[in-house]
């Protein structure tokens, strides 16, 4: 189930992307995220787990 939170920062991802926009600010923690959009733009994984990554990139524990 996804919560209140998850649901506003996905909504806020899609506009950005719409938007074209790189990144947007965690409604939550006040930090910049990477939209998957700028991320694919970029052209390659850095492997650093983004929260968009468009790659499917998972990070090995």
């Amino acid at each position: 189930m996804v919560g209140k939170l998850e649901k506003i920062i996905e909504e806020i991802h899609e506009k950005s992307c719409s938007g074209k926009r790189d990144f947007y600010i965690d409604p939550n923690t006040g930090f910049l995220v990477f939209t998957s959009y700028f991320l694919k733009e970029r052209g390659y994984c850095c492997e650093s787990s983004c929260r968009h990554c468009p790659y499917g990139y998972v990070k090995k524990e």
